[in-house]
């Protein structure tokens, strides 16, 4: 049975009559990666910041790297990293200093602080910025060395809030490839983004948060089942191979101005070879088929409730197969 890196059980925290956190509970396996997403203000960073030490609870048992929270906070300190939405780089020293700080900080010797951050400045590619101020860096450098000094201390649960957020989407999956590595190494990882893509593509289970509550948990396969609208969509630029699909073919939605069709489809292979073999046994092809499955988008809005969603990077809903 694998072993739990955080358990949080009955969390509650309010900010005189606003609740944010209405005893909600988290369950992170050791060596993964685990999303918490939610809107603007729904008490993800506040999460993280319990989790992490730096805010109390109100209410709630909380046991990090497997000790208890309000028991030893300094043990959980030990055990843990935190990078948040922004960077806790000093600019107006160099990356290496910045480095070698961190490692005072965590009262590691002359030699080995600086063994340590030769290492992690050659492991996320800074070498050659290491004796240049940290304010000329550019937000993916500045990004990786905030991981980086978060290393120093060789923490089993690193704490990422937005960490990507401002970055240019090639600073983004080079980000990708850190936290990769990271769990790859047995590091557990907890998440908070506003990219909804980033998310479906790192986390091994997602929990969406709100109004204070945990809407639903899963992994985003999970949370994409529990969403309906999945579709087929046939275009046509024959009128006459519209209405004889439109005849062959069931329980379908028309847009006679489009020519096109929408059929409801979980997106599967069985699915679409029948819609298919129906529409070959009638003879009529279609000139485009595209294929819409319910992603994170549709899980956000249906659980959320609202009409903002998080930042995307203008991804298609539709696949052309």
């Amino acid at each position: 049975m694998t072993s739990l890196a955080i358990a949080a059980n009955g969390l509650r925290k309010s900010y005189g009559d606003k609740v944010v956190l209405d005893g909600i509970d988290l369950n992170v396996p050791e060596g993964t990666v685990f999303s918490l997403l939610g809107p603007n203000g729904a008490g993800k960073t506040t999460a993280v910041k319990i989790l992490s030490t730096l805010v109390s609870a109100d209410a709630g048992e909380i046991r990090v790297g497997g000790h208890a929270l309000a028991d030893d906070p300094q043990s959980v300190r030990a055990a843990i990293g935190v990078t948040g939405q922004f960077s806790a780089v000093d600019g107006l020293i160099t990356g290496e200093e910045n480095m070698l700080l961190m490692a005072d900080l965590h009262h590691l010797s002359k030699g080995e602080g600086r063994r340590v951050t030769a290492e992690l400045l050659e492991r996320f590619d800074l070498v050659e910025a290491a004796k240049k101020p940290a304010s000329t860096y550019s937000g993916g450098m500045k990004r990786r060395l905030d991981i980086a000094m978060t290393l120093v201390g060789s923490p089993r649960i690193i704490f990422l809030d937005e960490p990507t957020t401002g970055l240019d989407p090639r600073s983004r999956h080079t980000m990708w490839g850190i936290i990769r590595e990271l769990v790859t190494g047995g590091v557990t990882v907890f998440l908070t983004t506003q990219y909804l893509d980033e998310a479906d593509e790192l986390a091994d289970r997602i929990a969406v948060l709100s109004n204070g509550k945990i809407a639903a948990e899963g992994t985003a396969d999970e949370l994409k089942r529990i969403v309906p609208g999945g579709h087929v969509r046939l275009r046509f630029t024959d009128p006459a191979a519209y209405q004889s699909a439109a005849t062959a073919l069931r329980d379908v939605s028309r847009d006679d101005e489009a020519l096109s069709l929408q059929i409801p489809s979980d997106g599967s292979q069985r699915e679409l070879r029948s819609i298919l073999d129906r529409l070959d046994s009638a003879g009529i092809e279609a000139d485009e088929l595209t294929v819409h499955t319910p992603d994170l988008d549709d899980v956000f809005f249906a659980l959320t409730g609202t009409t903002t969603i998080p930042n995307q990077t203008n991804q298609p809903k539709e696949t052309v197969r």
